[in-house]
């Protein structure tokens, strides 16, 4: 079965961690959809390491690593991060694969990306400017190039021809930016790319998995960032719940097992869009500082707020969530009292449901409040150890959501994962409507 690991949230939930803490139980770690916009940090031999594109598997021995078709990659960000990694001892000629049918970011993506921000004013979207967007666009379009066609006789003329394109879309903009920097890091990335192992992700996925290997599927972002479930249109460009699995990495549905979704015990937005519990007070600045909320990938200040069971329950029941990590629980541990918004309230009333357009609704989050436990947690090594009000903290969010939290992080360490015995995960049944 493939396994999928989801952040619940706006993105930033720790994925990379849990990926990282999981990865010794499977064989195949892929990635299924996202770019280098996303930012996976590890801790290595005590040294902080930021994943973009390659899969938070890579540095367990014994694992295969696939980039699936679903990922658009950046031939120079991609060359950066084998530099970061290979200085550790990993060897990514053997234990790296990359789906030919990936597409590639060419440096006019960026550029476009660029423009396409600027021309929003104060309506930008928040894009890490990585080219995602356009990149995804071609896609769609069927304008785009492939990881495959690096080796193909005919990518030269194509590449010309795809970015001649951009060049007149970047003079409808008047972009002015000078991308010759960009270019001579592209065309100096290619020869890597094209050494390494490129290959039919979908026919190596499923061998895999017909020879009994367990394969664990990461995702990127988050699921509130979905480009048709989320906060549309201050989303990502691509689907970020398990149903982009099957379409990212060419699996069917019934090869999908276990759903471990990753939430906060807070929650954290970078960019614009919605963001219903966002504190803008001393206490959002307090999680801030406390949690070092600050991009992993542009290093911009996160916005922060308590946590919100709307929007968690929502994406629980996209995804069929069957488990939930809870991260960071130990930035909590100095607040009192602790907060979880349960609804909303907005003009027409009280809902406990997502409505089509968040954005720009007038809402004020109802809470339910929990004595704090002021008391630190990040050396506690069993969950059985943990305070009896953060106990009962985390069973509030399994009866809202009806999901095991079978995992709690206490702490950015390989080792501060905490399991709660006895919480296995199941297929989330809908309730029956009543009579």
């Amino acid at each position: 079965m493939v396994d999928v690991i989801l952040g619940l949230q706006w993105g930033d939930e720790g994925k990379g961690k849990i990926v990282d803490y999981f990865a010794g139980r499977y064989q195949v770690i892929a990635r299924f959809q996202g770019g280098p916009n996303a930012g996976h940090t590890l801790y290595v031999e005590d040294q902080k390491v930021v994943l973009h594109t390659i899969p938070s598997g890579v540095f367990h021995p014994h694992t295969r690593n696939l980039i699936g078709n679903g990922v658009v990659l950046d031939p120079e960000s991609f060359s950066k991060e084998c530099g970061t990694v290979e200085a550790f001892g990993v060897d990514l000629k053997k234990n790296l694969f990359i789906s030919e049918k990936a597409h590639l970011i060419i440096p006019t993506h960026r550029a476009l990306d660029m423009a396409s921000e600027e021309s929003k004013g104060l309506e930008k979207i928040g894009s890490t400017l990585k080219g995602i967007g356009p990149a995804y666009m071609d896609k769609t379009g069927r304008n785009g190039l492939r990881v495959g066609d690096l080796k193909q006789p005919g990518f030269r003329a194509a590449y010309q021809r795809l970015r001649q394109m951009h060049l007149r879309m970047l003079d409808y903009y008047r972009f002015s930016g000078d991308i010759s920097p960009m270019e001579e890091a592209f065309e100096a990335s290619l020869d890597l790319l094209r050494s390494m192992n490129l290959i039919s992700g979908e026919y190596f996925i499923n061998k895999c998995l017909d020879e009994g290997d367990q394969v664990l599927a990461e995702g990127a972002q988050g699921s509130m960032l979905d480009v048709d479930f989320g906060t549309y249109p201050y989303v990502t460009s691509s689907s970020t719940i398990s149903a982009g699995v099957c379409t990212g990495l060419g699996v069917s549905p019934s090869r999908v097992g276990e759903v471990i979704g990753v939430t906060k015990a807070y929650c954290t937005r970078v960019g614009s869009g919605a963001f219903p519990t966002e504190l803008l007070d001393g206490v959002g600045e307090s999680l801030r500082v406390t949690g070092n909320e600050f991009g992993a990938t542009t290093g911009r200040p996160r916005r922060c707020g308590w946590l919100d069971l709307v929007a968690l329950n929502y994406v629980c029941m996209l995804s069929g969530v069957t488990q939930l990590v809870m991260t960071k629980s130990d930035v909590l541990d100095g607040f009192d009292p602790i907060r979880a918004c349960t609804g909303y309230r907005c003009p027409e009333g009280e809902i406990s449901r997502m409505p089509f357009d968040i954005n720009g609704m007038e809402i004020k989050p109802q809470y339910e409040s929990f004595p704090g436990w002021l008391t630190e947690t990040n050396a506690i090594s069993r969950f059985e150890e943990l305070p009896q009000q953060m106990k009962e903290f985390i069973r509030f969010v399994e009866d809202r959501t009806r999901v095991p939290v079978k995992y709690v992080s206490n702490g950015p360490g390989r080792d501060q994962v905490l399991v709660q015995d006895g919480k296995e995960g199941k297929k989330r049944v809908p309730e029956r409507p009543k009579k």
